[in-house]
């Protein structure tokens, strides 16, 4: 009857296997040249099967250990993940989540956030999906999602919120409109002009609303835009002015030769509220905690100087 194979015995072959030398293989694991030669002895015992050809050359496995070599990698590999699995899940970060996120955010700060998780959990799989933000909070209380990142504010007695940073609101217009050409725009040089928002479904309609009123500018009733690029393109066309997210911006409007002209308003103090959201009563707490702090830090880190980062 063969013995037991040992995690310990396949990680000092793996060793042994990698450096080619009883004396380096021990030096690696921590452990005398003796002890380690004992436990290669006890291997080849347990699997019945030479895997050292022992020489002057140092340690050259058989091919019978070079079979036995790829499968012990194999072995330890998962054994590793496995670790990590359980530490994850001791952690509360592992499984799946889903994550909902609006199109006027997502595509501009996502990329960074999960690139950035499956670094710090790699055993943490999120799925995404877009939608506006109302349609986003409805699917949360449904349960179709387990968090959101959204425009706040999102007011429910069943969610819970938490604000991650501002982002500020560039001003659009077209290159041939009169404020193109200059570096500061005042409160008052936007009273009487014609402003494009997105639809009702975003909180960014309401937030603009409010704007228009307080300056006397006029929000178009006969456009709604469906989409931050529609409003770009319709601001080209000179059909009214807009405000278009910071992150946006950055991304997909060129510093120079652009479509549209980009300027500061109110000292980039006009902002939004960015945060994530989950039901109060949800078992993954400690995972949302955790998404919320890896998001603050990509916020720090990558957009140092464009967010406020609360």
């Amino acid at each position: 009857m063969l013995e037991q194979v040992t995690l310990r015995q396949l990680r000092y072959f793996v060793a042994l296997a990698e450096t080619g030398h009883y004396r380096k293989a021990a030096e690696r694991s921590g452990i005398s040249q003796p002890s380690l030669s004992q436990q290669i002895v006890n291997l080849e015992a347990a699997l019945g099967l030479d895997l050292v050809e022992r020489g002057r050359r140092g340690a050259v496995l058989t091919p019978g250990g070079r079979e036995v070599l790829s499968l012990a990698r194999k072995v330890l590999d998962d054994v590793d993940a496995m670790h990590v699995l359980a530490r994850d899940a001791r952690e509360g970060v592992g499984g799946t989540i889903r994550l909902g996120s609006t199109p006027t955010l997502g595509p501009y700060f996502l990329p960074y956030l999960t690139r950035r998780l499956r670094q710090a959990y790699p055993t943490l799989k999120v799925i995404i999906r877009d939608a506006a933000p109302v349609v986003l909070q409805e699917e949360l209380v449904a349960g179709v999602h387990d968090i959101i990142l959204t425009q706040l504010p999102v007011q429910s007695g069943d969610l819970q919120v938490e604000r991650l940073f501002r982002e500020p609101l560039k001003l659009a217009v077209a290159q041939d409109h009169p404020l193109a050409q200059q570096m500061q725009v005042r409160d008052a040089d936007l009273a009487g002009e014609d402003i494009l928002t997105l639809s009702r479904s975003y909180v960014l309609h309401n937030q603009i609303v409010s704007l228009c009123e307080e300056l006397g500018a006029h929000v178009r009733q006969d456009y709604e835009g469906t989409s931050l690029d529609a409003l770009r393109q319709m601001t080209a066309l000179n059909m009214g002015l807009s405000f278009l997210p910071a992150l946006y911006v950055r991304s997909e409007v060129a510093a120079e030769s652009g479509d549209v002209a980009i300027l500061p308003f109110r000292n980039d103090l006009f902002t939004r509220s960015i945060g994530v959201v989950w039901r109060k009563r949800a078992a993954h707490r400690q995972a949302v905690a955790r998404i919320a702090a890896v998001a603050r830090e990509v916020a720090l880190e990558r957009f140092r100087g464009l967010v406020l980062v609360e």
